[in-house]
């Protein structure tokens, strides 16, 4: 499977994160991730030529700079039409839809995600996804967003022994 996916594309909040925002009197403060969903990015994906992309509706120094720590640097934050960022994406790699793998927890996701699907690249969700997103996925995780969904995707793409 890993040689037609060329992008692994994820939501941040709810997805890469349990969804909770904490906020503090000057702004956001804290957001947690999982250890194994930055292995799975960093260690795997990259070694395997496959891009890692953040396309998330919000703007968060936060997601940044564990961007920065995993190496992604195809970061989109504050985007508001997530399918036309990834089609320009794509088109910029020269690739199409069905290079992709998205993983996506909410409505927000839906477009980008029938789309995919409609093109034949892969989707999938957290298992506390949107029911609607349950039911469309390829790839439902038996995690929660936050918890290793993330990586159950990576490995079901990959294998869960590949590096």
């Amino acid at each position: 499977m890993v040689e037609r996916i060329s992008f692994f594309v994820m939501d941040v909040d709810g997805t890469l994160t349990d969804g909770k925002i904490y906020m503090g009197s000057s702004g956001e403060v804290m957001k947690a991730f999982n250890i194994k969903d930055g292995y799975g990015i960093h260690d795997k994906l990259l070694p395997n030529n496959i891009v890692p992309v953040i396309i998330t509706g919000r703007q968060s120094a936060i997601v940044e700079n564990r961007c920065n720590e995993l190496g992604i640097s195809e970061v989109h934050q504050g985007v508001l039409d997530k399918l036309s960022k990834l089609q320009e994406i794509v088109h910029r790699y020269n690739k199409s839809l069905q290079d992709v793998a998205y993983i996506g927890d909410d409505l927000n996701d839906l477009t980008c995600m029938k789309t995919i699907k409609a093109e034949q690249g892969l989707i999938g969700c957290p298992a506390d996804a949107d029911k609607e997103l349950i039911q469309l996925c390829d790839f439902v995780s038996a995690k929660n967003g936050g918890e290793g969904a993330v990586r159950e995707f990576i490995d079901y793409i990959l294998g869960p022994s590949a590096v």
